[in-house]
């Protein structure tokens, strides 16, 4: 039988289903794998199922010369942690989750949303300090999200599914910056930049993958391009902003708030972040239910299987 290493612990039913097919190690740790543990992974197992933060770099696969792994099902849509095009030099194949998260992570992006609009976050620790002096009419006064305009960098599934929920659910006007046009059962425009949709919303959601192409993708001049009344999401990758520019928008006022479940350095967050009253900040809960995380793995596990069979895998990236 062959061997899969899972790096992390997994809900059982997704271990279970792949020691069917799989003689299976599921290392304790909740931890990114070291540099050296990615390596004895590639000499030691014939299948690897890894996910955020095992970064499988160029320089970790060009350490095994020959390796024994061939497949790799990562636990995740999101994949850069894993150079593929390295990955495929040493003849492993790469696969991983969409759809399985979709729903779920556009939860979080409303959630964020509403809470940042809303103070929800500054008002519950007001209430929880025991400062809280009662009902006024001026106090904790936020943006009132319905009706408003949304605006979306990347409408992928994800882009699709956090649109959608804000206009059916909230009638927001919904524009976005996208490679290419989208149709969806829904009104939205299309705007030609980023910093064209920058200035023309009242929130900003980031949904593109991680990845080179998008590093610091939105950056000082993106913030710079904002209104001053606006609010900054981002649910994708922490990578994606550059974090020492939001917070230098935040301080200046150039934007009113922002709502963060990735960060940067992560699991770093910065102090200046954690200070400032208009922010949210989530610990990259995206996925983080039992249902979806069991989907993701078996979604996972599904490729796995398939390999297992010499079939292509469902989800080959």
């Amino acid at each position: 039988m062959k061997t899969l290493l899972i790096t992390r612990p997994l809900p059982e039913t997704v271990i279970a289903a792949a020691q069917e097919h799989y003689a299976v190690t599921v290392r304790p740790e909740t931890t990114p794998l070291s540099e050296a543990e990615m390596i004895e992974s590639l000499q030691t197992y014939d299948a690897i199922l890894p996910t955020l933060g095992d970064r499988y770099s160029e320089d970790v696969f060009a350490a095994v010369a020959g390796p024994k792994t061939k497949v790799m099902a990562n636990f995740g849509v999101g994949y850069n942690h894993i150079d593929v095009n390295a990955a495929a030099k040493a003849g492993i194949l790469v696969s991983n989750t969409p759809g399985a998260v979709t729903d779920a992570t556009a939860d979080i992006a409303l959630t964020l949303m509403l809470m940042t609009c809303r103070r929800a976050g500054e008002g519950e620790r007001i209430l929880r300090n025991g400062a809280w002096e009662g009902w006024h009419p001026t106090q904790f006064l936020g943006m009132h999200m319905s009706g408003k305009t949304l605006g979306i960098v990347g409408m992928g599934r994800i882009g699709q599914a956090i649109a959608r929920r804000a206009h059916f659910g909230f009638g927001m006007e919904v524009k976005y910056a996208n490679r290419s046009a989208k149709e969806m059962d829904f009104p939205a425009e299309q705007v030609g930049s980023i910093h064209e949709l920058a200035e023309q919303v009242d929130v900003l959601v980031v949904a593109v993958p991680g990845g080179a192409d998008t590093q610091h993708l939105i950056d000082a001049s993106v913030f710079a391009a904002m209104q001053s009344h606006a609010i900054f999401i981002n649910i994708a990758r922490g990578e994606i902003v550059d974090e020492a520019a939001l917070i230098a928008a935040l301080q200046a006022g150039e934007i009113a708030g922002a709502g963060l479940g990735v960060y940067e350095f992560e699991p770093k967050v910065p102090e200046a972040l954690i200070a400032m009253e208009n922010v949210t900040l989530l610990p990259h809960l995206g996925t983080a239910a039992l249902e979806v995380r069991t989907g993701m793995g078996l979604m996972a596990v599904d490729n796995l299987i398939a390999f297992a069979k010499g079939e292509a895998l469902p989800n080959k990236v």
